[in-house]
């Protein structure tokens, strides 16, 4: 379970949207303040999705908290949207950056052949998750533990070896003052680094296949998200000690520049390889947890009949996964950049997330039967800042970029008419 949020949590975020942050808030400390504050978003989070997860350990996760607290709808519009745009946009961003950003460097591929790349790399996490659970967590185990030791090694790598470089970077400049310009900027900067954070509530979809959930899952989110706060923070660390934060913001691969300035061109190689690992296990795991709830939807009847088949020997959810699979690959053929989506993609999850957590409010009042092996450390105050987070972020993003926002608002609003024709048709 640590491994499932930790990998899927890892993947592109930490080595692309640093510029973004940078660019946005400019001083170091607030670099700092972004990336824990969405980190300890993300903690928050993870505590109420803990309790649930543990009270209810049924495979879809989120989409049975929504539906226990506020019924079918509501539920369903998360589901469409995951599978839409989410966790589907995640892959496409994922593959794109694998095949176009990252493998050109040891090979030179022309933009036919990094969509055949694209198409295969895809292919095979469907066909490691569709062979069964155990192969797409053997595979979710062997990633994170070589991409978190190489990542750690590279911080340390840094630390050692730099030339030149200044802790002071840490610190200067200074910011320059409290505005509302400033608020706003922080807010944008914020949902970067969620981007980097996404993952960590994947691992309530498969809880239906934990062994023991009302342990592990909660121990699994809280150890697995603390970690990647921890990496996180030291991996900023090390970009400042090399970089001040104004190169940092005019460097789209600043892992790399990093590793160049201190160990040269081998360095590149290093982390290009690890970004890759970083990549596929991230991709991996949204093929291993997402197509459960779709089927937790298609077995409620509000989704295609054959997305709740269950494979006669491998017992996976098949064809939700294939589904997956496939429109994921029409995503990965239409995107052109990384930035395509990360923001609406945060905005529709984040008003999810939001709803998910009010849900623990809910439930505590609607079915204080229900058992909790695990209750939210902090009640009610943890949930409750998690919820006023997930509103700022939201309605920061529709000031802020509201094209994007807009976009997955509409998203979201043309799954009500698919609500009403699979409610009527499962009538």
């Amino acid at each position: 379970m640590v491994s499932i949020v930790i990998g899927g949590v890892i993947g592109s975020g930490i080595f692309l949207v640093p510029a973004d942050i940078a660019r946005n808030v400019g001083a170091p400390l607030l670099i700092f303040a972004v990336w824990i504050a969405g980190g300890m978003l993300s903690y928050f989070g993870a505590l109420s999705f803990a309790e649930m997860g543990a009270a209810m350990p049924r495979a879809g996760g989120m989409y049975n908290f929504l539906r226990e607290a506020f019924g079918p709808l509501p539920a369903f519009l998360f589901g469409w949207t995951l599978f839409l745009v989410i966790d589907s946009g995640a892959i496409a961003t994922l593959t794109v950056a694998f095949a176009s950003n990252y493998l050109p460097y040891f090979v030179k591929i022309s933009p036919f052949g990094q969509k055949i790349v694209a198409a295969a790399f895809i292919l095979f996490v469907v066909i490691v998750n569709y062979v069964g659970v155990r192969w797409g967590a053997n595979l979710q185990n062997l990633l994170t533990i070589i991409k978190f030791t190489a990542l750690a090694a590279v911080c340390i790598i840094v630390f050692i070896f730099a030339k030149d470089a200044s802790a002071s970077n840490w610190v200067k400049p200074l910011p320059s003052g409290l505005s509302g310009s400033m608020f706003g900027a922080f807010g944008v900067a914020l949902v970067a680094s969620l981007w980097a954070y996404k993952g960590w509530e994947g691992a309530t979809y498969s809880a239906g296949e934990v062994k023991r959930p009302e342990r592990n899952l909660p121990m699994g989110l809280l150890i697995g998200t603390m970690a990647c706060i921890v990496i996180y923070a030291v991996a900023n660390m090390a970009y400042l000690y090399v970089f001040p934060a104004s190169k940092i913001a005019l460097s789209p691969r600043i892992a790399s520049d990093v590793m160049n300035i201190v160990v040269g061109p081998i360095g590149v190689s290093i982390i290009s390889i690890i970004i890759l690992f970083s990549i596929a296990g991230a991709a991996n795991q949204n093929f291993l947890c997402s197509p459960r709830v779709y089927f937790a939807m298609a077995r409620d009847g509000l989704f295609f009949k054959r997305i709740a088949d269950v494979h006669p020997r491998f017992l996976t959810p098949h064809f939700a996964i294939m589904v997956l699979g496939l429109w994921s690959l029409v995503l990965t053929l239409l995107l052109e950049t990384f930035q395509a989506l990360f923001t609406y993609v945060i905005f529709g999850q984040w008003l999810f997330f939001g709803l998910t957590v009010a849900a623990v409010i809910v439930l505590r009042k609607k079915r204080p039967g229900l058992p909790r092996p695990y209750k939210t450390w902090g009640y009610p105050v943890t949930p409750i800042i998690f919820i006023l987070a997930a509103l700022f972020i939201s309605c920061n993003s529709l000031i802020q970029q509201p094209k994007e926002s807009l976009f997955g608002l509409l998203i979201i609003f043309l799954g009500l008419p698919a609500y009403f024709y699979w409610k009527r048709k499962s009538r």
